[in-house]
């Protein structure tokens, strides 16, 4: 047997065992009943980023729109992007400590020492919860509200005032996409135990329990520096469209993506797909929702 056929033998056979890797982690995330079960539409999947360079693929994913109050914005109103992670106002210095980080080293979080000390621990892996359409995105759509109230407040003192103007269009806008656009999905707590965080939020058809990333971060709240974390990249969000469902999104693959990596706005197609969580906790699109 000649060496390049060795080769080539070698390769074909790591390729094969790849597949059969992969098709068992498929297989075995699939069986059994799901963990969870959500409707989904056009807000919380868009495209990937650089879909549009991989012309050679034919196939097919989504992101999950994912989102995260921040805890630096306050009672203010922050248009919350998608998929960016950030500094919820839940993960404090208790639920650091919960969570095995050495909280106590942010107790001088003004010293660059122990901010140093504590920022520099290593990022850990957690169980995140994520609502849909539940009092976190309303609470989204309040602030947005409240933020349009004082835009339209301050133009009606100041009626002529151009800056006063944009301000308060820019406020409608961002209420019209809170309302109508942007991803109702958003991270409101996260565990170690997934029979815990299921105990607490029993409904699968509401809540989604993915595996995501805490990094310490030292923020400011309340004009205060506190021990805090930045929750970055969930695992699974990048989900495959199956072959023969794949027609269905036809007319979506030819509406412009957003900066923000989800579909534009007014202009995107609507749909409305079922998405399954395993037992490995990776999500799937099993239907098209009628």
């Amino acid at each position: 047997m000649s060496p390049r056929l060795k080769t080539l033998l070698a390769g074909a056979a790591l390729i094969a065992l790849a597949n059969a890797v992969a098709l068992t982690g498929v297989y075995l995330n699939r069986s059994g009943e799901p963990e969870s079960r959500l409707s989904l539409t056009q807000r919380e999947l868009g495209h990937p980023w650089g879909w549009r360079g991989n012309a050679e693929n034919s196939g097919l994913a989504l992101n999950l729109q994912w989102r995260v109050v921040e805890a630096s914005v306050g009672n203010n109103y922050a248009p919350y992007y998608s998929n960016h992670g950030g500094a919820p106002a839940w993960l404090d210095e208790k639920r650091m400590a919960e969570f095995g980080f050495h909280s106590a080293d942010a107790a001088g979080a003004d010293d660059f020492v122990r901010r140093h000390r504590y920022e520099r621990q290593s990022e850990r892996e957690v169980l995140v919860v994520l609502e849909l359409a539940g009092p976190a995105w309303e609470l989204a759509i309040a602030r947005a509200r409240e933020n349009l109230a004082r835009h339209e407040a301050a133009r009606q003192v100041n009626p002529e005032a151009k800056e006063f103007i944009q301000r308060e269009k820019s406020a409608q806008e961002q209420l019209q996409r809170e309302e109508q656009q942007n991803s109702r999905l958003f991270a409101i707590d996260a565990g170690l135990d997934l029979a815990a965080l299921r105990a607490k939020y029993p409904d699968r058809s509401r809540y989604m329990i993915l595996k995501g990333k805490l990094r310490p971060r030292i923020i400011s709240r309340d004009k205060k520096t506190v021990a805090g974390a930045y929750l970055g990249s969930l695992t699974g969000t990048q989900i495959n469209v199956p072959h023969a469902l794949r027609p269905v999104f036809e007319r979506v693959l030819q509406t412009p993506p957003s900066r923000q990596g989800r579909l534009s706005g007014e202009a995107a197609v609507p749909f409305a797909v079922a998405v399954r969580v395993g037992q490995r906790l990776e999500p799937w699109i099993e239907a098209v929702v009628p």
